[in-house]
């Protein structure tokens, strides 16, 4: 067995009362991963629901803890809550520390985190990390995107944390303020919280906005900061193997399957066999090293039913994306009747001037992916704008 697995059973099962009833009966010492059950979210929510505020899925006493996070709730409508000791967090500043060096940050480097420092766990790590590191940081939440730029040119910002979502939105508030990003100081943006960092065609637009490099970076609140792109490795993700056993379970025809974690360093609230959701291509290095070729391609939780067809929403934006007229976009999935109907909504940038953008975009999703989809044209500014997880999936039980 994994002695760092067996470490860890031993380390919580005498009072860690979730994992203590659900895995009664198992020898640490001898336990193989395998034989484990899984853990998943639906459980864990249900034991916080169940234990109040916290759940039971704690090692220590509660006094222990010093730092609350919680997920951002897009999938259940219910966030996580999850909670941290000096010595996880330290832990988790350690795995950043070591996506520091795997992206390759100078000491001369500032900074810049466009998220909003709220509840969810985001790139609060990364920040304090640096900060411990004696890098120069540049917090900006509360701001505006408008003064999030102002102040990103004023200080000379070279690296940017945020989402996808984010870093095209405000190449697009540039674009309108008069700012060229392009001649920015900025060399770097590393990227989480949905998969685009990793779809060309969105690491494209971004790239070419800014005139900088796109890192992809993967990670959950309740997990932490799980995987990077390296420089000497771009198109995917490399794991933190150190603080992680990570497994790909449910593989189709293609090898892409859903990610299963341990948290090895997590210690005051572990996770065992954590179905994430994400969805990932592996490929396993002669060393044992597992590599996530494309980085995270969807969420099993996504999966939009058309009329026979299971689309991923990343499969379409990976479409979508190709156009330079799209400055945002939105899927409507109609299940008003038996088989469910898509409308993909989608709002030009100011200069675009094609008549026919909605023709090619419906081609080019039918050639590409095989289904047909009503693709609408919507009033530029019509369409909400994002700051951390972009939520571009509606679903409705009525037309229009």
């Amino acid at each position: 067995m994994d002695r760092r697995l067996g470490e860890l059973l031993a380390a919580i099962l005498s009072s860690n009362s979730f994992y203590a009833r659900k895995f009664a009966g198992i020898n640490p010492s001898t336990v193989e991963l395998n034989q484990l059950p899984f853990t998943t979210k639906a459980e864990l929510l249900a034991n916080q629901q169940a234990h109040p505020p916290y759940g039971s899925a704690l090692t220590f006493p509660l006094h222990r803890y010093t730092r609350m996070h919680q997920t951002s709730g897009t999938t259940t409508g219910q966030p996580l809550r999850w909670l941290d000791t000096p010595e996880s967090w330290d832990r988790m500043l350690g795995c950043w520390r070591q996506i520091f060096e795997l992206i390759r940050l100078r000491d001369d480097d500032r900074l810049f985190f466009a998220f909003s420092f709220g509840p969810f766990l985001g790139f609060w790590t990364a920040f304090e990390a640096a900060s411990r590191s004696g890098h120069f940081i540049l917090p900006s939440g509360g701001m505006s995107s408008s003064a999030r730029l102002r102040f990103l040119i004023e200080h000379a910002a070279t690296v940017v944390f945020c989402t996808p979502t984010y870093a095209m939105h405000l190449a697009e508030v540039a674009a309108k303020d008069g700012f060229d990003l392009a001649k920015s100081p900025v060399r770097m943006l590393v990227v989480a919280g949905e998969p685009g960092g990793s779809i060309p065609a969105t690491r494209q637009r971004i790239e070419s906005a800014w005139g900088a490099r796109v890192i992809d970076h993967s990670g959950l609140t309740e997990v932490g900061p799980v995987a990077v792109e390296c420089l000497a490795r771009p198109g995917g993700l490399s794991i933190l193997e150190n603080d992680y056993i990570a497994e790909v379970i449910k593989a189709d025809s293609n090898g892409v399957g859903e990610l299963v974690l341990t948290t090895l360093g997590r210690v005051g609230s572990p996770l065992i066999r954590y179905r994430t959701g994400d969805l990932v291509k592996p490929v396993f290095g002669k060393n044992g090293s597992l590599w996530l070729e494309g980085g995270i391609l969807g969420r099993a939780d996504d999966m939009i039913h058309v009329r026979g067809n299971n689309i991923y929403p990343a499969a379409i934006e990976a479409v979508v994306r190709r156009f330079p007229e799209v400055a945002e976009f939105r899927l409507i999935v109609d299940r008003s009747e038996s088989l469910a109907n898509l409308r993909i909504e989608i709002e030009c940038v100011p200069s675009a001037d094609d008549s026919v953008l909605v023709d090619r975009i419906a081609k080019a999703l039918k050639d590409e992916l095989l289904f047909r989809a009503d693709v609408a044209r919507v009033p530029p500014g019509s369409l909400p704008r994002f700051e951390m997880k972009a939520r571009r999936v509606v679903a409705t039980d009525e037309h229009g």
